[in-house]
């Protein structure tokens, strides 16, 4: 590992030997080499190009809602995305920075009286990572609304994709197969009434906070839905809720959730990921696919 990146990034944020668990939403994992926050996408690609030509392991993350970091740690340059988060509307579009909250993105285009983002006000990831996984919630996409979208490559080449060209499916689009980076996201949306907007909005964030373990630590939905089933019941009809390994626990008040109740670590998740998956394929012969992203290296 070369100790040169602190000293080639002066301006950048960049801490040495930091605990991911500050970050993710689940308050566990390791540490990382090198973590660095930068603000822009010129500072993005200057890092991208330094790990490039150094082979450095490089890994991207943004709010670290639905992300699991395994208890050794990320070793080379991670990047975070979270100081990125400029977002701008004009007419019937929403452009946000890859950093920037969903939330933020969805107030923003509230205030501009823009209807289609509704779906996502409680969503607690970032943009970029709600594109790449094509995040959704209560009948709405992200694949949905997106228009156009910038990214870095891995070769640091910045390229703009076409919602035609993300391939969007069930949880996912082309950019987890090609490992790029969202920069920025361009939302296009209606014009619309801002109250109804807001009442909508605030309709889901009750509903949401009514029906999900909101007051804990957890990486949100921990599974992709099985076809023809859904994944809370069938945890549930297996007997789970309350079930814990070490820290964490799957929630009384949603089976679909894994929570942080006492210190939990990432080897307690994924130790009660696999227990959850196990049971209910013993059960009901459902192979529960996690929709959780889940990087790292075992303690």
């Amino acid at each position: 590992m070369t100790q040169d990146v602190l000293a080639t990034f002066p301006a950048i944020e960049i801490k040495k030997d930091e605990s991911l668990s500050h970050y993710t939403n689940t308050k566990t994992g390791g540490p990382a080499d090198y973590v660095a926050f930068p603000k822009s996408i010129s500072e993005t690609k200057s890092l991208i190009d330094f790990a490039n030509d150094r082979d450095m392991p490089l890994t991207v993350i943004g709010n670290a809602s639905n992300l699991i970091v395994k208890d050794g740690g990320i070793r080379g340059l991670t990047i975070i995305l979270t100081k990125m988060n400029q977002i701008h509307a004009s007419e019937t579009r929403v452009v946000a920075e890859a950093g920037a909250a969903m939330i933020a993105a969805t107030k923003a285009a509230c205030q501009a009286s823009l209807s289609g983002l509704e779906f996502a006000a409680g969503i607690p990831g970032s943009v970029g990572g709600a594109v790449f996984m094509n995040a959704g919630a209560y009948g709405g996409e992200i694949s949905e609304v997106v228009e156009e979208v910038t990214v870095l490559t891995r070769d640091g080449q910045l390229k703009t994709l076409s919602n035609e060209a993300l391939d969007f499916g069930y949880r996912h689009s082309t950019i987890q197969d090609y490992n790029d980076t969202v920069v920025s996201a361009t939302f296009n949306l209606t014009p619309g009434d801002q109250t109804k907007i807001q009442a909508r909005m605030d309709e889901l964030n009750f509903l949401r906070a009514s029906k999900q373990p909101l007051e804990w630590p957890s990486c949100g939905s921990v599974f992709k839905r099985p076809t023809g089933y859904f994944t809370g019941k069938l945890i549930h009809d297996a007997g789970l809720q309350g079930t814990r390994m070490g820290g964490a626990e799957v929630s009384k008040k949603h089976a679909g959730f894994i929570i942080n109740v006492d210190h939990a670590t990432a080897t307690d998740y994924m130790d009660m990921i696999h227990h959850i998956q196990a049971v209910v394929f013993e059960k009901f012969g459902v192979h529960l696919e996690t929709e959780v992203r889940i990087i790292g290296e075992d303690a």
